[in-house]
């Protein structure tokens, strides 16, 4: 399966790209099945047909709102937003939309993302309470960041709670699923994870290392899915010098991974325009993340599936989300031969869970550092440029980190289509013979506490 996601490289065919573009996708499903019946297509270009058919199913649900559904939330919003306003951010590229059968849809979080990333949107918003989070957010962030340049370090102990419930599907009343809800990673920051209980004995813990590592359940859904858990983060602040990397650097996590971490023509191109004739390899992963932290604006995206190139996607259309922008920072790396990787999860703190991605890059003497372009992007966007330098070289503890490798496999293997081929953060659900849909399982993962231990 992980191997034929190397297809979405190849392009699609004419035809196939103006009906996508002009959002008929009834039509557009109807060619491709036209195409895949004929004995005569290379495999290549049969696998990538057969994705487009699984990004087509994902399109109406990613951008479920018309212009008369996107105006009333502005409106709702902002008070006094007009169709002209939303006409030129649709120019400035600062709303997510596609057509849909040949009309405008917006993004199902657009509204979000336009409070999250304009500072003079946030500025016309009615209801203050909608900015309390990211205010809140930030003031958390700084507290953290002083205290680990006092201390030198910090340790967190979480106790955590997740659940997924599936609705069986029509005819399937008494079949098994397998159930996979991510699990915490020891490895890195992570020690003394814990498992507290499960709902289902017969559940299989990953190893405790394992790139993507899951619990998996195989039971009839009738009850939820429910893991209980505790694990630890240990993070030690370092200010990583220029003038104390050694020449001696090494070569493991520096090579391509197809579809995503590619060294595209462009790519390749971008990452000598930023780095230039830099020889220090501290220093040009800190223009790395200058360059996406200072010039990108962040943007929720909609299925990573549904883009052939991530990284790409980010670098041309100059925006991104967590996961973007981390992939983004991790193959400009390895382009100029700075071992870097993925890691990503949860965003855990006292405020909320939610998902976030962000990067680890190798620099001899200091070994593994981390990198959250995000995270600094946004510190940048508000003026705080301490916190926007803290996250290149350091991290916050409030995570949980679930995969340390992007595109791999659970330990138990699975068998279908995953909704989210590339991470975990959610978890995934199957039967035997087919993948359970988006909208009939729910997973929630709930902090059930948050403290600050001593080492």
């Amino acid at each position: 399966m992980y191997s034929d996601l190397k297809y979405l490289a190849v392009p699609l065919p004419e035809d196939v790209l103006k009906l996508k573009g002009y959002g008929d996708l009834e039509r557009l499903n109807r060619v491709i099945d036209k195409k895949l019946a004929k004995d005569n297509l290379p495999l290549a270009l049969r696998r990538r047909l057969e994705y487009e058919k699984i990004i087509i199913s994902l399109w109406p649900r990613a951008y479920p709102h018309n212009q008369e559904a996107a105006m009333k939330q502005l409106r709702d919003c902002f008070g006094d937003f007009t169709e002209e306003e939303l006409d030129q951010l649709r120019d400035d590229d600062a709303v997510e939309w596609a057509y849909i059968n040949g009309e405008i849809h917006y993004k199902n979080n657009f509204l979000s993302n336009l409070i999250k990333t304009r500072p003079h949107y946030a500025a016309r918003v009615v209801d203050e309470n909608r900015l309390a989070y990211s205010r809140n957010k930030a003031k958390l962030l700084n507290e953290n960041m002083a205290r680990m340049k006092k201390d030198g370090k910090v340790a967190v102990r979480f106790h955590m709670r997740a659940e997924m419930t599936i609705d069986p599907l029509p005819g399937r009343d008494g079949q098994k699923v397998y159930a996979h809800l991510p699990l915490p990673i020891e490895y890195a920051q992570v020690k003394n994870f814990k498992l507290l209980s499960v709902s289902h004995p017969d559940a299989i813990v990953a190893p405790s290392d394992f790139p993507q590592r899951t619990i998996c359940f195989h039971e009839v859904p009738d009850r939820p899915f429910v893991v209980e858990y505790t694990y630890e983060n240990h993070l030690q602040y370092v200010e990583p010098d220029p003038a104390k990397v050694i020449d001696q650097q090494p070569t493991f996590y520096t090579e391509e991974y197809a579809p995503h971490i590619s060294f595209t023509p462009y790519l390749k191109m971008l990452a000598a325009e930023i780095v230039g004739d830099e020889k220090n390899p501290l220093i040009k992963a800190r223009k790395i993340y200058d360059f996406i932290t200072t010039k990108m604006i962040y943007s929720f995206m909609r299925a990573y599936m549904t883009m052939p190139n991530v990284p790409e996607y980010g670098a041309s259309s100059m925006k991104g989300d967590c996961g973007v922008q981390a992939l983004l920072f991790i193959t400009l790396c390895r382009i100029c031969g700075i071992p870097a990787r993925w890691q990503a999860g949860l965003d855990v703190n006292p405020l909320d869970v939610g998902e976030h991605d962000w990067a680890q890059f190798y620099i001899a003497p200091y070994g593994w550092l981390f990198a959250d372009p995000s995270y600094g992007g946004g510190a940048y966007r508000a003026g705080d440029m301490e916190r926007w330098n803290f996250y290149f070289g350091n991290l916050d503890p409030y995570r949980m980190p679930a995969n340390s490798e992007y595109q791999h496999d659970f330990y138990v293997p699975y068998k279908n289509h995953r909704y989210d081929p590339y991470d975990n953060q959610d978890g995934e659900a199957e039967y035997e013979d087919a993948s359970v849909p988006g909208p009939a399982w729910h997973s929630d993962q709930e902090a059930l506490s948050i403290e600050i231990i001593e080492e």
